[in-house]
């Protein structure tokens, strides 16, 4: 009897632990979750940024070749150009 009483008493520890793993792994994994909701949220944000400077340099881009020497006409003609089929392009899509 005395060595099924060890056995069980082995088993009973095992198991104890293996409940006890599973519910740290259960907050560790809670935790991971929160924090890839709080990356996500700065990636969008980082994203949105992103968007913001990169209009703010195409216009910076624009206005350096507006005020730049004769040379450059041709460069912003074709800057214009393209401005204006995106422009069409995005009316066409507000259009359907």
């Amino acid at each position: 009897m005395a060595i099924q009483d060890d056995i069980i008493s082995s088993l009973e520890e095992k198991i104890k632990r293996v409940i006890q793993v599973a519910e740290e792994l259960r907050v560790n994994n809670g935790q991971l979750r929160q924090q890839v909701d709080v990356l996500s949220g700065l990636l969008r944000t980082k994203d949105q940024e992103i968007a913001v400077l990169e209009s703010k340099y195409q216009s910076l881009k624009l206005t350096k070749a507006l005020t730049s020497s004769p040379e450059d006409i041709k460069h912003v003609k074709f800057q214009v150009n393209r401005m204006v089929r995106e422009i069409d392009r995005c009316i066409a899509l507000l259009n359907r």
